[in-house]
């Protein structure tokens, strides 16, 4: 895949499976405008096809990338991503990132009442601190993601997450 080389790349890593793409995609895709200095691409999911998202780019002229996460992500200056795996992967990459999810109101409700952990990202688990902004459910809004993502591209933000990072290691 040619990756364009004019902007800096934000990769977006909206989710694996399609419940996910479905509430986190559009929400994303709300941060665009406010960086026009920044190219943003998809990561699509493995065994999801261009369809999932095609409902969710109809006037955003945006790039789907499929099977090449690792390289958007080697590319990319910073990382939108939904909670997962791929929080770990994005780390181990030195890419800095934000980790956001969302879910319904009765599923959150459930999961916490069985669930009691610090945090969701794998990242923050691991190194048992908050190493990347985790913007979970009321507190993932366009606005708390565009603050998070200016936070994560200035240069201290980016100083911060590559040293926390490198206790991964």
């Amino acid at each position: 895949h040619e990756l364009p080389k004019d902007k800096p790349i934000i990769a977006l890593l909206p989710g694996s499976r399609k419940q996910e793409i479905q509430k986190m995609l559009p929400l994303f895709l709300k941060v665009l405008p406010y960086f026009p200095h920044h190219q943003f691409i998809i990561a699509g999911a493995p065994g999801l096809k261009k369809g999932v998202y095609e409902p969710f780019l109809t006037t955003k002229k945006i790039k789907i990338v499929f099977n090449e996460t690792y390289l958007v992500l080697q590319k990319a200056q910073a990382a939108i991503v939904t909670s997962g795996t791929a929080t770990l992967e994005t780390a181990l990459l030195g890419v800095p990132q934000m980790v956001c999810y969302k879910t319904s109101f009765l599923n959150y409700f459930i999961g916490k009442q069985f669930v009691r952990l610090k945090y969701i990202s794998l990242v923050n688990l691991i190194l048992n601190k908050r190493a990347v902004i985790e913007l979970i459910q009321q507190q993932c809004t366009v606005n708390t993601i565009r603050e998070t993502l200016e936070e994560i591209l200035s240069a201290k933000g980016q100083q911060k997450i590559k040293q926390d990072y490198q206790q991964l290691e």
